[in-house]
């Protein structure tokens, strides 16, 4: 940790942004110091985000001024804030989804020969990136863009930064996490602290209050797009931050109450598919069955091959004791199956269209009278769901892209709330969302499991798995690595069964 304080490398002065008319930041002053690393906490839309885009180039302030080693300056594009030395690594970074992990790593620095790429070089670069930064064996320079996982993109984009020929002065972390097991965390730790080591201003926003205590020396907090505070990490604790960002004390982590479970809702028996193995496990009506592992264990490619959308190759899938045949997602929703994978955006959420369109998709079968949806009654069942998820929304007709991410997944609960399925299969249903947002949603889930539905929850947050789960599964390469109750669960005994006891090429399936 960093005990002296020396000239900030980077300073915003009085930083104000308005969007339509609306205040996102209103008058921030932070400095940014070499050899520290300083995190940044708020709610989802308390001017985290538009911060970072302003110091990366991407905004403009509408209201005071950068500067970098005391020097006013003008970024009119993010190009220009990376010549300066400002990195910003995004929670959701660009990938070229049909080019290699070398060539994403190395874009527009490739190696050549003549007017050709060096494919060999280009390898050999990234086989040395990767063993340097502690990344071999999670990511292989071949893999192509559009096959890489969440946590594979992101360490994707880091790795991008860190290889740039202009050395970083400033490098900011956007919920680095939020994709990645307790293993790729450690790696990821180690980076950013070699980072703050070699003189680098770290920037670290995270909802994980865990990790900021592992990492900062500073923490600032936002709200409303206003400084609250800067506290020393050393010397603050997890209450005083949360009552800084939403005004009052909150407990996001008490253990859900045991429940009373009922039939088995979902049986799989040997389940084999393209990236897992005989995979056997059950989920009762009332339960939360938590499934954990590392990056690459097989864990969302188990959920989608559950609902149809990746082939079984063998074994049964059986949901209220008869055999399941989902070749399609559809025909999983049609059996009472709800799922929200891990990338609500691109994958859950039609982002252009209404909270009212994005609720009401699944259960439209049920609001047609000849054909036609019947719009009252579709408003008022929107309406109800809404109210009862607390979606912070100005109105049903609000664009869901507008909304922020605890809000979005939010709206995502609310479709499957409205069909009522028998199962709900939630893939990292809190990544990137606030400690408020995060309360809610365990609030929603522990609700679901009361009124008797099924629930499997992926999780690569171990707290939150504890917190959530009647029973842990734990995979590790494709295969069922373990099984934990919740009284007998810790963090040391999940690990031990997520990681191989040999460091090979098992441990991470890419």
């Amino acid at each position: 940790m960093a005990t002296s304080e020396p000239a900030a490398v980077l300073t915003a002065e009085g930083i104000g942004k308005r969007f339509s008319g609306v205040t996102a930041l209103d008058g921030v002053t932070l400095d940014f110091r070499p050899g520290e690393v300083l995190a940044l906490m708020g709610e989802n839309g308390a001017g985290k985000s538009t911060l970072l885009r302003v110091l990366s180039g991407d905004h403009g302030p509408d209201d005071g001024q950068l500067l970098i080693d005391g020097a006013p300056v003008t970024f009119d594009s993010p190009r220009a804030a990376m010549a300066a030395g400002i990195r910003v690594i995004y929670q959701e970074p660009e990938i070229i989804p049909h080019v290699s992990v070398a060539e994403n790593v190395f874009v527009g620095e490739l190696p050549a020969r003549g007017r050709l790429v060096n494919r060999r070089t280009l390898h050999r670069m990234t086989q040395e990136a990767l063993r340097e930064y502690g990344f071999e064996g999670v990511l292989r320079p071949e893999t192509l863009g559009n096959r890489l996982s969440p946590a594979q993109r992101q360490l994707v984009e880091i790795l991008r930064v860190l290889t740039a020929k202009s050395p970083p002065k400033v490098v900011a972390f956007d919920e680095p996490t939020s994709s990645l097991s307790e293993h790729e965390v450690d790696a990821l730790f180690a980076l950013i602290r070699r980072l703050r080591d070699s003189g680098v201003a770290v920037v670290y926003v995270s909802h994980r209050m865990k990790e900021i205590f592992q990492l900062a020396d500073r923490v600032a907090v936002l709200r409303d797009g206003s400084l609250i505070g800067v506290e020393d990490a050393a010397s603050t604790d997890e209450n005083r931050l949360v009552r800084m960002m939403i005004g009052r004390d909150l407990s996001t982590l008490e253990r859900r109450a045991t429940q009373e479970t009922g039939r088995v809702v979902l049986r799989l028996d040997r389940v084999t598919t393209d990236d897992v193995a005989d995979i056997s496990l059950e989920v009762r009506a009332g339960e939360v069955v938590c499934l954990a592992g590392l990056v690459g264990a097989g864990r969302s490619e188990l959920a989608h091959a559950i609902v149809g959308d990746l082939p079984v190759r063998s074994g049964t899938v059986e949901l209220d004791g008869k055999p399941l045949r989902a070749r399609t997602p559809g025909d999983a929703v049609k059996a009472g199956i709800g799922f929200a994978p891990e990338e609500r955006k691109t994958d859950a959420l039609l982002m252009q269209r209404s909270v009212r369109d994005n609720v009401s998709i699944a259960v439209l079968d049920r609001l047609r009278r000849f054909r036609v949806v019947r719009r009252a009654k579709e408003r008022e069942l929107v309406a109800e769901y809404v109210r009862e998820l607390r979606v912070r929304t100005p109105s049903m007709e609000q664009e869901v892209r507008k909304l922020s991410g605890g809000n979005q997944q939010k709206t995502v609960l609310a479709r499957w709330l409205a069909r009522r399925p028998k199962l709900l299969i939630l893939d990292e249903p809190t990544r990137g969302v606030d400690v408020g947002a995060k309360a809610e949603i365990y609030r929603i889930i522990d609700g679901l499991a009361a009124e008797g539905i099924a629930l499997l929850v992926i999780s690569s947050d171990l707290p939150e798995v504890l917190s959530l789960a009647d029973r842990i599964v734990v995979l590790r390469a494709g295969r069922v690595a373990g099984a934990l109750d919740r009284d007998g669960a810790t963090e040391e005994a999940v690990l031990t069964l997520a990681i191989p006891a040999t460091e090979d090429t098992e441990e991470i399936a890419s």
